[in-house]
């Protein structure tokens, strides 16, 4: 990562508004060099910092894993957007649900990044164009409330007394005019249709979708069990919106296990340590699932912290002792779990370590 890359990702903003989102889109993390032990030795000391501090950054922003939920999210997202294309009303959309930690949000902007970033390559001189909406849904929010939300990823300002018909107006011109193709709502459980308020809201995401020419995808944490599909609102939206349940990964079958492991093995190749040995990740893969319940957030939180640690200590290397150091989510910490014996090919019962 370079200095003006790092620079340039390190402002304020965040992916709710348009600045922060372009700056997610256009970022790339890469990967600093890693020197022999010759080379290393040799170079000054501030040198050896600097490639120190690096690192650490590096690994505390590990690259993107491709999961298979991130796989089908955009899978799906992309054919959402080629079916609504010549719709004028009704488009359908997607809903991602799961537990926390599963990685909704990660699928969430990558879908709208790797959207962006494909409408840009078609596109190179249309400066305007923003072709995504990113926006997450406040705590006990209000219709009004999700509407400035919309207004502040486009940088529109408006006054306490401005009323309701004027913002969504606004919203709406400024999104048709800059190409919108993709809505991305985030913490969509956070409304509740039990209540007037929360159907409220939902009414005013409703509207968006009528007024905006664009594929609307919502992420929420199990949202089945919020109420989101119940009465008259909900059997509407079930009956619009394509459900992708994001799950941890399971440790069951033989092929879930190489699944797991594969994950395992992708994370462990991204690694900057002198001295790690490829394969000591994938080995200890047992561990790591009880560790963390199979949720990709806490494995990743798990070996950036290790690794960070590795530099620190000058030991270069992961060790179980030393993700033994590394502390955890509490709901990973609850779950873990222990796999089930399973069977060697001679007959025998094998028990985890």
């Amino acid at each position: 990562m370079s200095a003006a890359n790092q620079d340039a990702y390190a402002d304020e903003e965040p992916l709710t508004t348009k600045e922060g989102w372009a700056r997610f889109v256009g970022y790339q993390v890469e990967p600093p060099p890693l020197p022999s032990t010759a080379e290393l030795l040799a170079l000054p000391h501030r040198q050896r910092v600097a490639h120190n501090d690096a690192r650490r950054d590096y690994h505390a922003e590990l690259p993107l894993v491709n999961t298979p939920t991130i796989r089908q999210v955009l899978t799906t997202g992309r054919l959402l957007v080629q079916l609504n294309r010549r719709q004028v009303s009704a488009r359908r959309g997607m809903i991602l649900s799961g537990a926390s930690g599963t990685g909704k949000t990660t699928a969430l902007t990558q879908l709208g990044r790797t959207h962006e970033r494909a409408v840009r390559r078609r596109q190179p001189d249309l400066a305007h164009l923003l072709p995504i909406v990113y926006v997450t849904v406040p705590p006990a929010a209000t219709a009004r409330m999700l509407a400035v939300e919309f207004a502040r990823f486009y940088g529109l300002q408006f006054s306490s007394r401005a009323n309701m018909p004027d913002i969504v107006n606004a919203v709406c011109t400024t999104a048709t005019r800059t190409a919108v193709a993709l809505v991305l709502v985030d913490e969509i459980h956070n409304i509740s249709l039990a209540t007037r308020t929360g159907a409220e809201v939902s009414d005013q995401l409703k509207y968006f979708a009528e007024r905006l020419p664009a594929t609307f995808v919502y992420a929420g944490i199990e949202v089945e069990a919020q109420g989101l599909f119940a009465g008259v609102r909900g059997r509407q939206i079930a009956g619009r919106f394509t459900l992708v349940n994001s799950a941890p990964f399971a440790y069951g079958t033989s092929e879930q296990r190489t699944a797991w492991r594969s994950l395992v093995s992708t994370l462990e190749a991204m690694l900057r340590l002198h001295k790690h040995t490829p394969g000591t990740l994938v080995a200890l893969d047992e561990y790591l699932y009880r560790r963390t319940g199979g949720m990709i957030g806490s494995l990743s939180q798990l070996v950036r912290g290790a690794a960070i640690l590795a530099i620190e200590d000058g030991t270069e290397q992961i060790t179980r002792e030393l993700l033994d150091l590394v502390p955890v989510d509490y709901a990973a910490e609850r779950t873990n779990v222990t796999p089930r014996p399973r069977t060697s090919s001679t007959g025998r019962t094998q028990v985890p370590a």
